[in-house]
């Protein structure tokens, strides 16, 4: 089964991929939802992941918009409690960054412990990405606001947990397809 998430192997979306189903899923990442919708619209994926609200920042309105413009179906649901970090490559501490960077979405989950930081914030396509990114090209001056799961499979170092401003940041995310299958319908 091809499972399409916005974001790379780390992200929440593949958190969500990975709970959902289960870990013997193909994985095919997506940096924007408009391409995951093309995925699935044009059969390249079975299901895509799609994030449609969170606590701290409300409905995603251009993701509903998106599965009612392809007349796509929700076949599920899942909630998970969204837990940012802030990690770095190996050995780098906090006083050695001179930027963060991450998903708009999630810069504006952490914007209270942003707001006391004098480091350039900078915006990307994915939270798990950035922590790729940091760690494939060996970049030491910045920090990346991401997951638990990003840290393990990147190999960064966590300098500071929790730093979303709710403390209970939960994200709802929906299972969409092309057609309803009532044998993968679940709520989680």
């Amino acid at each position: 089964m091809k499972v399409a998430i916005q974001g790379i192997k780390g992200s929440y979306h593949h958190k969500v991929a990975v709970e959902f189903f289960d870990d013997q899923i193909d994985i095919i990442e997506c940096l924007s939802f408009d391409e995951l919708v093309d995925s699935v619209c044009c059969g390249k994926s079975n299901y895509g992941v799609m994030a449609i609200e969170n606590s701290i920042a409300g409905s995603i309105i251009p993701n509903y918009s998106l599965i009612d413009d392809n007349n796509l179906f929700i076949t599920g649901e899942y909630y998970i409690n969204i837990h940012h970090n802030l990690m770095v490559y190996p050995g780098v501490n906090l006083n050695g960054i001179t930027k963060i960077a991450s998903h708009p979405m999630a810069l504006l989950q952490c914007k209270d412990f942003l707001k006391k930081t004098d480091k350039i914030i900078l915006e990307d396509k994915d939270t798990a990405q950035v922590a790729k990114r940091i760690k494939d090209e060996k970049i030491l001056d910045t920090a990346a606001i991401a997951g638990m799961e990003a840290a393990d499979i990147y190999g960064l170092d966590i300098i500071k947990r929790n730093i979303q401003t709710i403390k209970d940041n939960e994200t709802r995310f929906v299972i969409v397809s092309k057609s309803i299958d009532k044998t993968i319908t679940k709520i989680i």
